[in-house]
């Protein structure tokens, strides 16, 4: 029997209304792809029963699995004849800046999420075995149209808007909850469990789940193996809980997010939101002592923390000691002289709810449009 801590998600996932692209997502990582400590052949049996943890391996040390939306990683296309992939770190990734702020080489890092490029079905498999020889990353290949669905229909239209305290107005922006978008978010977070599996030593991995688009993966790994170590971090802003009632599905994403053992927000505030809306819509009551706030679910303690991130100087050091930066900080200084007036330099992506948007509105001039 499955328990209710798992809402409907697996049902919803099963295959009862599959995307039609769905049946090659079903595919392993060749086996000949294994690294030190991973497990590369994982039960895949549909069973309930908790006790199915495959047994640890010697792990020569700690590995933390890190699984976001996309992969740190830059994608380009080979400018010869030939058709392939080179691939290259994104230094300005946050996820790539994690292990830097452990501060702790002897931990080791294994990546899961999406490519910034569509990979075709036939150079699927070799460019898996590539990125995880090379950079033990584990790329999630989606369909473009599950894709679309799950990114930029539930994830962009749904979620984001809400999350910014942005409520719909019409059927136009989205005001009519969909839900085969919600379908299709499922099953991406189900096809990133699946890949997760193939590389999760369960009981010696620290899995780290990042941001809302992955927010009913904790479910299927907690489902699969029930003593998985688990974290997620929401990187956006979490809404109070008038807001957050308003969504459908809310007491399935709050359901999800607490099958992990700890959940981590930038502020208080937001944390606070999210232990109100527990309280509220699930009847999930909280401790705090000493800092320490716990919430008991099914017979786990979950943790919450604040954990505001930072950021990374020697990045932005060793930017700013560029010779083109210190030529582009004299240009601008020569066309906008210091007497009495301050200049302001920022990059932002132009979203709704970004500052520069903000900037623009109120009636400040940027320097240059991005």
């Amino acid at each position: 029997m499955v328990s209710r801590s798992y809402s409907n998600l697996l049902e919803l996932a099963s295959g009862e209304a599959p995307s039609p692209s769905f049946s090659r997502m079903r595919r392993r990582l060749p086996r000949i792809m294994t690294v030190a400590g991973i497990m590369s052949d994982i039960d895949d049996d549909g069973s309930d029963s908790v006790s199915s943890d495959p047994s640890s391996s010697t792990a020569q040390r700690d590995r933390i699995i890190i699984v976001a939306n996309q992969l740190p990683i830059k994608v380009h296309r080979k400018t010869d004849d030939s058709r392939g992939w080179t691939f290259s770190w994104d230094e300005n990734s946050l996820l790539l800046q994690l292990k830097d702020g452990l501060g702790d080489d002897e931990i080791e890092f294994i990546y899961v999420g999406c490519l910034k490029e569509d990979i075709h079905p036939n150079d699927q498999d070799e460019v898996s075995q590539i990125l995880l020889e090379t950079f033990k990353c584990v790329p999630t290949f989606l369909p473009p149209d599950l894709f679309s669905r799950y990114y930029h229909g539930f994830c962009k239209q749904q979620l984001w808007p809400l999350f910014h305290y942005m409520l719909p107005l019409s059927p136009d922006l989205g005001g009519r909850f969909n839900r085969s978008l919600w379908q299709a978010y499922v099953s991406v977070n189900k096809i990133f469990a699946d890949r997760i599996m193939e590389v999760i030593n369960p009981e010696d991995d620290f899995v780290w789940v990042h941001d809302y688009h992955l927010m009913v993966l904790p479910t299927f790994l907690r489902k699969r193996f029930n003593r998985v170590k688990l974290g997620f971090f929401l990187h956006s802003p979490f809404p109070s809980s008038e807001i957050y009632k308003t969504l459908p599905i809310r007491e399935e994403l709050l359901r999800a997010l607490l099958n992990s053992d700890l959940i981590g927000f930038h502020t208080f505030d937001y944390a606070r939101h999210f232990l109100s809306c527990c309280s509220r819509m699930l009847g999930v009551s909280y401790e705090s002592k000493r800092g320490y706030i716990g919430l008991e679910y099914y017979g786990r303690t979950v943790s919450i923390k604040i954990l505001p991130v930072g950021i990374h100087m020697g990045q932005l050091q060793s930017v700013l000691s560029l010779p083109e930066t210190e030529a582009k900080v004299a240009e601008l200084m020569k066309q906008f002289p210091a007497q009495g007036k301050t200049l302001l330099l920022g990059v932002d992506d132009m979203d709704i709810f970004k500052a520069l948007v903000k900037v623009i509105s109120n009636g400040t001039t940027p320097i240059a449009a991005p």
